[in-house]
């Protein structure tokens, strides 16, 4: 095209000359540049015509056959819906129309600008469509992601970490990624991830082997791929990534087994590294002198980042909360406040410069780590505006900062706490001003009606233990684990769902191993005692509650919150729950086919608000799994309690005839995909489930069957998940192989 322009410009300047001979062979040649020019467009519509048939064909070839009628039928794309590269104000304004980021914007507040659906009329809201994702449904994945809309596309992703793009409409599949996984050994908590990012028309993906990778948004094709760190080591990657200003922001996974935190930034649109932080310092940054001089513990401290950061344009800062220190139980050999464990963090955003740190818990020996995402929000104190910060940790407290300078915004008292020279202890520990979400002390009166059998000792919170075993409360789960919160500026609430638990605790000496579990010792509950759950309403101008409800399992989902006075939260039991979010009262549940533990999100389409949730259960919180993603809507006409059915359900029950003898090395692989999540590799060092390696019940083949068919107060059951020969081998390698390793 440039060459046929370029010669009928060079003609046309020379018939400006005047000349006679030059005029009549500048008119011939502009007729060949005519014909030229005719023909090119020929081969240019041809050519269009070529790539256009090409194109179909391999997004057909891409998009893989799914399990339910709705995600087979390749769908229209809907206009437009490809994402730009966001500006800060974009990525900030909360959310209406779309979902743009896991937390809803880059504050992570999961509060809904929307209110179409609200307290007067949420009683009619129903499903609009269900999709069936089709992988994720074996009992070692986790359901725990939060899904994005763009302009009428959805992307999610499962625990097994395969993505797929759904009309929002409709929930029919527009393209599905799957990424090939080694069957990994260093998985702390279950095979899960908690979402993707959308930018720069890419969506961008952690896999549990520690990549990320970003796919083409039209297609789901792989443009990148990056390894962060090797997972042999005991590095993953479970939270959703964060796009902000050109780059790709990552925490990693994997503090029980003895890794080094860090948070990672990459080239959006490369894959390049850009920067690393890493959240336990080496030598000579800000905070090393927090961990011995004697011994190298530093280098395998632990302090994961298990959730996606937030941002605010206006500071230029990253924030993020960091995971336990290593080994967790056992402080003796990490002499000091170990930094940056059990802490909010900020840093440049640009840079990766630290800036400024709040320690939540100085050396860390109950695990009382902060996996809950940071939320940030401008409130009203005394007068003046205030830039605020809310964490909530598994201690049970709501930490409140001014997200300038990490100074608490409602007061903070460092108090003496009781010590045990053995374990290293910190002389005090922060107690926020205000009130606990969860009970913080084990006394006599819970423990006749909650355990009576139990005699051993128990304490309060932040009391030590070394090799005789302490009995606390929270547990080790939480208090607020990864489940993320919530804030409400019409209601200046901050929401946060909790479990409430009794934990053993006690200290054993350890090697490090790479690769290996790093606890320090054993990680353990009461048998048969209960597990309750709390929805909480925090008043950030008080630190204290303003409504709470307390559930008879765990509250494990998260929440969404909307400017329709609502606020959403799941249940175990898969039930959808909406609570009025200045009072608590329930004002409508819905039940769902399997464990709701994933935080639901708001969007609007054509002028039309919906509510997307995935349903697919949960390992550690002991869930029916399933492989759904719900959506609601005041015009749906899914009644509450219909179980949608695929054309193909991929679960592990079948009919077969049963073997005549138990398979040792079968039930290894049985109790690996289904158990090891709670009650560890070898039934030692899990972290919801007894070890097994002391429990009596496990020496027992008949109790063990019965408690594997059945379950407990706090264990799912798999009568209906399992074969029963399944059932016979996993009881083999319990009561032959796991109750055998302390003989």
């Amino acid at each position: 095209m440039y060459y046929f322009m370029n010669k009928y410009s060079q003609y046309t300047r020379k018939g400006k000359k005047g000349k006679a001979g030059i005029k009549m062979k500048g008119q011939q040649n502009k007729g060949l540049v005519v014909a030229g020019f005719l023909v090119f467009l020929i081969i240019v519509v041809g050519f269009y015509f070529f790539l256009d048939s090409v194109n179909k064909t391999e997004q057909t070839a891409s998009n893989p056959k799914g399990t339910e009628k709705a995600s087979t039928q390749q769908a229209e794309v809907p206009k437009d819906p490809m994402t730009p590269a966001f500006t800060s104000k974009e990525l900030t304004t909360l959310p209406g129309e779309n979902w743009i980021t896991n937390g809803g914007s880059t504050f992570n507040q999961r509060y809904s600008t929307l209110n179409e659906i609200n307290t007067t009329n949420v009683k009619n809201l129903k499903g609009k469509w269900v999709t069936h994702l089709g992988s994720g449904q074996e009992f070692k994945y986790s359901g725990e992601a939060s899904p994005v809309v763009y302009n009428g596309v959805m992307y999610i992703i499962t625990g097994a970490d395969e993505v797929s793009a759904l009309d929002v409409k409709t929930g029919k599949n527009l393209w599905i990624y799957k990424p090939e996984i080694d069957e990994l050994t260093t998985v702390c908590c279950g095979w899960t991830s908690r979402g993707v990012a959308i930018g720069d028309g890419l969506v961008y993906v952690g896999l549990l082997d520690a990549r990320i990778v970003a796919l083409d948004q039209k297609t789901g094709k792989e443009v990148w791929s990056t390894v962060v760190d090797d997972w042999k080591k005991g590095y993953t990657i479970t939270s959703a990534p964060l796009y902000y200003n050109g780059k790709i922001y990552t925490g990693i996974s994997g503090g029980d087994f003895g890794t080094r935190g860090r948070v990672t930034a990459f080239d959006a649109k490369s894959g390049k590294e850009l920067w690393r932080f890493y959240t336990i310092p080496g030598p000579g940054e800000t905070g090393h002198e927090t961990w011995p001089s004697d011994n190298d513990s530093w280098k395998r401290g632990g302090a994961p980042v298990w959730q996606t950061p937030a941002v605010d344009p206006e500071t230029g800062l990253l924030y993020f909360s960091t995971g336990n220190a290593a080994p967790d139980l056992d402080g003796s050999i990490r002499k000091g406040d170990n930094l940056f464990a059990a802490s909010i963090v900020a840093i440049d955003a640009e840079t990766g410069k630290y800036k400024w740190h709040f320690q939540e818990v100085h050396h860390d020996i109950w695990d009382l780590d902060a996996p809950n995402p940071v939320v940030l929000f401008d409130v009203e104190l005394d007068g003046k505006m205030r830039k605020g910060l809310a964490q909530a940790g598994k201690t049970g407290w709501v930490y409140i900062l001014d997200r300038t300078n990490g100074e608490p915004l409602i007061g903070i008292d460092e108090v003496p706490v009781s010590q045990d020279e053995r374990q290293a202890t910190s002389p005090t520990q922060p107690i926020p001003k205000g009130d606990a979400f969860v009970p913080q002390e084990v006394t006599k009166v819970a423990l006749a009606k909650d355990a009576p059998k139990y005699e051993g000792k128990f304490g309060k919170i932040f009391d030590p233990f070394w090799e005789e075993r302490l009995l606390l409360k929270p547990a080790a789960a939480g208090g607020a684990n990864w489940p993320p919160s919530a804030y409400n500026p019409d209601t200046g609430y901050f929401y946060v769902v909790a479990t409430d638990q009794y934990q053993l605790f006690t200290r054993s000496e350890e090697e490090f191993e790479e690769g290996s579990v790093y606890l320090g010792s054993i990680i353990a509950p009461v048998d048969d005692s209960p597990r309750r759950g709390t929805v909480t309403a925090i008043d950030v101008k008080t630190n204290k509650i303003a409504w709470q409800k307390v559930w008879d399992d765990s509250a494990y989902s998260g929440v969404l919150t909307t400017k329709g006075g609502l606020v959403f939260v799941g249940h175990n039991d898969g039930r959808l729950i909406a609570y009025d979010a200045k009072t608590g009262d329930q004002v409508w549940e819905f039940m769902t086919d399997a464990g709701v533990n994933a935080a639901p999100i708001a969007y609007e389409v054509d002028g039309k608000q919906y509510i997307s949730v995935l349903v697919a259960g949960n390992s550690l919180a002991g869930t029916k799994h399933g492989d759904s993603l719900w959506t609601f809507a005041l015009d749906g006409t899914i009644e509450s309690g219909t179980t949608p059915v695929a054309d193909n359900q991929n679960g592990t029950k079948d009919n077969g005839a049963v073997a005549a003898t138990a398979n040792v090395d079968d039930g290894q692989k049985v109790f690996e995909g289904n158990c090891l999540a709670c009650h560890g590799r070898e039934g030692t060092g899990g972290h919801n489930g007894p070890d097994l390696q002391l429990s009596q019940v496990a020496k027992d083949a008949e109790k063990v069957t019965e408690r594997v068919k059945k379950g407990g107060k706090t264990m799912p059951a798999f009568g209906d998940l399992l074969t029963e020969k399944q059932i016979k081998d996993v009881t083999a390698y319990i009561t032959e192989v796991v109750a055998k390793k302390q003989e």
